[in-house]
């Protein structure tokens, strides 16, 4: 059974640079990095040591709030680093690998016979729940709690994003598998949201809800989606995949074995070869961005993730745990002057038509990161209604978030939102504010204070 649903207000950023329609298996990684910063509020827990050997599936470290919740490897190899920063916080835990990985027993579970409490135990033990996040406040599932419903997005609205579909076209099997797994953790829906403009074969899968969705960005966020679906309330909780993530708990209960592979798109206009890498999670980036003919001369910003939401990275890092796209910028290291005339010299889309990219909806453009201006007064212009497709006022709750108002926060829909939902407003608002920093902070004043 499918929904059609039509979202009208926000911007699609058309950027040059999109991955093609190619996949390339990326060379083995020398290492991988666990990274604590990818898990918003886990406090790490190691049990290795500098120097130990490590299987692929083994842990690496758990939660201090809750020992069930782990972090596995996702390679044989020796932990080369513990890299620590002030009070001793975990900052990384860097892998290196060996480069004959160990054959390992494929023997599938049977998961059809376990409760529902003896499922989360084996996703939990193995490594996958991480994988299982939760609406409110965008942050991996309390494992106590059951879902009124789970919702996983099949597409991306970000501009120069990976396109999921071509990422699921090798793991259909393995995300028909991860839905039936997540059918027996819920009594509620499995909603799944595609783009109305393309075939999928989720489609013809049973027993689960198919959105259709069909709009400009951020019609692919998730968050969206729960809001005109199945709007998240005081008590309420949401849980939520990404795509491959799905897949790649339908693989461990397929063959038994902890395997995150990732499917990342490099993309963007400085890349040469703009294409999709398989790979596994938390490989380091130099070598895709060597082979995708990336020049490290110029001066470029690497993004784990895609351009309004991801983080700034060195080309030495690594890729992020839920990350499907590594976006490539020009640093906007130049200034216009009196580039704020209105209609010269304004060539980037835009809300307003200020400049002229309203004639050409098709047009591709060469963006780079240059904020063209500074963080001023936050005043009421309208411009964040524009781009913000919830029947909740973001200038209003922003305002709340930074006073720090907990009940004004939960009349305003603070429940209903992650900071993803609000990078259009960190793109176009001319307050240039830091909108998606400012919702995280009032997110996680909530639980503190609200739980």
């Amino acid at each position: 059974m499918s929904n059609d649903i039509k979202i009208k207000n926000g911007l699609t950023i058309n950027l040059k640079g999109a991955a093609q329609n190619i996949i390339k298996k990326a060379a083995h990684p020398k290492s991988v990095s666990l990274n604590p910063s990818n898990f918003h509020l886990i406090t790490p827990k190691v049990v290795v040591k500098v120097g130990e050997e490590v299987q692929q599936g083994d842990v690496i470290f758990f939660s201090k709030n809750d020992n069930r919740i782990k972090f596995c490897s996702p390679i044989d190899g020796t932990i080369k680093d513990i890299m620590r920063g002030a009070k001793r916080k975990i900052i990384e835990i860097i892998i290196d690998t060996d480069q004959n990985q160990s054959l390992k027993d494929s023997k599938s579970i049977n998961f059809q016979d376990l409760s529902s409490e003896e499922l989360k135990s084996v996703l939990l033990d193995s490594g996958c729940w991480p994988f299982i996040k939760q609406r409110p406040y965008d942050i991996i599932a309390n494992p106590n709690d059951t879902p009124k419903s789970i919702f996983i997005s099949a597409f991306n609205s970000a501009p120069i994003s990976a396109d999921l579909q071509i990422i699921l076209e090798d793991q259909k099997e393995e995300f028909k598998l991860g839905i039936k797994v997540l059918s027996k953790l819920s009594d509620g829906n499995i909603n799944i949201c595609v783009d109305k403009n393309s075939s999928t074969f989720i489609n013809e899968i049973e027993d689960i809800k198919v959105h259709r969705i069909n709009g400009p960005h951020p019609a692919g966020n998730v968050g969206v989606q729960i809001h005109h679906i199945d709007p998240v309330n005081y008590g309420d909780r949401v849980w939520t995949l990404g795509a491959e993530d799905l897949a790649i708990i339908g693989r461990y209960f397929m063959t038994g074995i902890y395997n995150p592979i990732r499917t990342i798109a490099v993309s963007g206009p400085p890349v040469k070869y703009p294409q999709y890498y398989k790979t596994i999670a938390g490989t380091e980036l130099n070598k895709i961005i060597d082979d995708a003919g990336i020049d490290l001369n110029d001066s470029l910003r690497f993004i784990n993730g895609d351009v309004l939401t991801g983080s700034k990275v060195e080309s030495d890092s690594y890729l992020g745990f839920y990350n499907n796209t590594l976006s490539v910028l020009r640093e906007g290291n130049h200034y216009r002057m009196f580039g704020w005339i209105p209609f010269i010299n304004n060539k980037v889309p835009s809300i307003y038509k200020t400049s002229f990219s309203w004639l050409f909806p098709n047009k591709k453009y060469d963006l780079d990161t240059n904020l063209n201006g500074e963080e001023r007064a936050l005043v009421i212009t309208g411009e964040m209604e524009k781009v913000f497709p919830m029947d909740i006022l973001p200038m209003q709750l922003l305002k709340e978030c930074m006073a720090g108002n907990i009940e004004k926060m939960e009349s305003l829909g603070i429940y209903e939102v992650a900071p993803e939902d609000f990078s259009l407003i960190d793109y176009s608002s001319s307050s240039k504010i830091e909108a998606q920093y400012i919702i995280r902070q009032g997110l996680d004043l909530m639980i503190s204070e609200v739980g």
